[in-house]
């Protein structure tokens, strides 16, 4: 085989193991994710669970009054929390419909009850879930040490000015 035929084939494997690869991933659940065949866009998924929180610190770290900035979102902030949830503890059930949010999992292992999935997702230290319009959920720390999450999220000030909206 000539140089240049080399490369082509060697181009060529390259295409077809990286097809493979992608077709393997949108076949498979990433880890944190809702599987395929358990998901459900309707809401019929995970039922309200708790409602008050247990065992779980809320600190917001930084926010910026998004009136302020040039996408001019009134009454809007973006802001990052850190949630401490102690092994048990669990964040209650909320909506994500009027606050789009981005939950990165640091230390330990949580499960989320989802109205949109059938099953409960286990995340762990590494994986992020998106918190998009349709969710509602609530997380518990099914771990054996404290769970701890960096929240980052849109926040209509005017919902509950003295809430946090788990």
């Amino acid at each position: 085989m000539s140089t240049k035929q080399t490369g082509s084939w060697k181009r060529m494997a390259a295409a077809g193991l990286a097809a493979t690869g992608f077709a393997f991933a949108a076949t498979t659940a990433l880890a944190g994710e809702c599987p395929a065949d358990q998901q459900r866009p309707d809401g019929s998924g995970q039922k309200p669970g708790a409602t008050a929180p247990k065992d779980v610190t809320d600190k917001v770290i930084a926010s910026t009054d998004l009136a302020k900035e040039k996408v001019a979102l009134s009454d809007r902030l973006f802001r990052a929390r850190r949630l401490d949830i102690k092994a048990g503890g669990i964040v209650p059930w909320h909506s994500h419909d009027n606050r789009p949010a981005m939950i990165y999992v640091v230390k330990g292992t949580v499960t989320e009850y989802a109205s949109t999935c059938a099953a409960p997702i286990v995340h762990r230290a590494g994986d992020i879930s998106p918190e998009r319009l349709g969710t509602s959920h609530w997380w518990k720390n099914t771990g054996n040490e404290t769970a701890v999450l960096i929240s980052v999220d849109i926040f209509q000030v005017e919902d509950k000015p003295n809430e946090k909206m788990m």
